[in-house]
């Protein structure tokens, strides 16, 4: 096997391994809730908690441009055991609502230099085919933040606290093999000191700022729709009393099966073009968030499943593409503060759109809500619609 391989090969999985941290509250949220007797704001809550976190991390490593000074895999490395330990802390017995918003938001933070960094470090890697292996790195997140849905579902009547436990071990193991196996790579261009306006910097190019908001467009309905799945599963199975499904399996794969796209649409880019492959998606998934309210009314469980899948693939095949055309638009030795400031940014959007639509989940038991979703798809098609037209 090339040493190429290997190395992307370590890369993905380290990355799967890191952000199971990421839904790791979501996995064992019903516990916690009852654990801790929560209300039933908790699911966006928590999870925004781990967004906002995780937004003030990437801000603070931009402004510093950590990713780009110092060595991208000892950063995994220690932001991953860092993560691991804080994910840990929600098993102490005496958490209450604000503890527990502290816990995720800290291991959001660190999770910054987790998400974003192994970017970095893949296309300090690969300059040739970075769609490619950015499909491979962002599938590795998909199925590592429904992992722990599927380890929820593996262990259970086994305790809760077991299920964090092992995230933790898988996280920290992720970050010692990338500190051990992927050294620096030979497109790394190490930038010599602090610029603290470089992220805003960025933004200057044309092509950069129409790429970054079409990611932006994209995140506004990603993590929302990954955050809400278990409570569509729940609605639609309430609504057909016959039906008996595992929520955490089927949240699994409903999430997991977007690392596929990811994969598939890595190589269709480089058939059909970033940005061309990149629309496709973001139109797909847009139409899916506006057919919702009609597919909660299929009586077939099996072709409303079907439908999910569809979702799961299409919401997430762009996220690397955009990726991609975002770092190879940026200044070599600004790349890796490139990603994490539109990480920043698109994560921040992520919080806005989560707690939209926890308020109108609070108001109404409607399907229709979910239709909102698509102002995010909307929104980036027109980007990428700008880039087409000033090329």
């Amino acid at each position: 096997m090339k040493k190429s391989n290997i190395i992307l090969a370590v890369i993905v999985l380290s990355q799967f391994c890191c952000t199971s941290l990421w839904f790791a509250g979501n996995g064992v949220m019903n516990d916690l809730v009852s654990t801790f007797q929560l209300d039933n704001s908790a699911l966006g809550n928590l999870t925004s908690a781990v967004q906002f976190g995780f937004i003030v991390g990437t801000l603070g490593f931009a402004v510093l441009t950590i990713a780009d000074r110092f060595s991208p895999s000892k950063v995994f490395f220690i932001c991953a055991l860092l993560g691991a330990i804080f994910n840990l802390g929600l098993i102490w017995d005496k958490n209450g609502l604000a503890s527990l918003l502290c816990l995720r938001f800290v291991t959001g933070f660190f999770l910054a230099g987790i998400y974003p960094v192994g970017m970095k470090i893949a296309a300090d890697y690969f300059d040739q085919g970075l769609g490619k292996s950015l499909g491979y790195l962002v599938g590795a997140l998909v199925v590592g933040t429904a992992f722990p849905h599927l380890l929820k579902d593996m262990t259970g009547t086994l305790p809760w606290k077991l299920v964090l436990f092992i995230i933790s071990c898988v996280a920290c193991f992720g970050g010692l093999i990338m500190v051990i196996l992927v050294p620096d790579g030979p497109f790394r261009k190490p930038s010599q000191k602090t610029r603290l306006l470089a992220f805003i910097q960025v933004f200057k190019d044309d092509t950069f700022r129409a790429s970054a908001f079409g990611y932006f467009g994209h995140m506004w309905e990603l993590y929302t729709f990954w955050a809400f799945v278990p409570i569509m599963l729940q609605t639609y199975a309430m609504a057909h009393p016959s039906i008996t499904w595992s929520i955490p399996l089927l949240s699994f794969c409903v999430i997991g099966i977007g690392g596929v796209g990811c994969v598939l649409g890595g190589y269709m880019s480089e058939i059909l073009g970033t940005r061309k492959m990149a629309s496709t998606a973001l139109l797909l998934s847009g139409c899916c968030c506006l057919i919702s309210p009609l597919a909660f009314t299929i009586p077939y469980g099996n072709l409303f499943l079907v439908f999910l899948l569809f979702w799961g693939i299409t919401v997430i095949t762009d996220s690397p593409l955009f990726s991609t055309m975002v770092a190879q638009s940026a200044p070599v030795e600004l790349k890796g503060t490139a990603l994490t400031i539109v990480n920043c940014i698109g994560f921040s959007v992520t919080i806005v759109s989560l707690q939209i639509m926890t308020l109108l989940k609070a108001y109404t038991d409607s399907s229709s809500v979910y239709t909102i979703l698509a102002l995010g798809p909307l929104f980036g098609l027109f980007a990428l619609w700008r880039i087409s037209a000033v090329s």
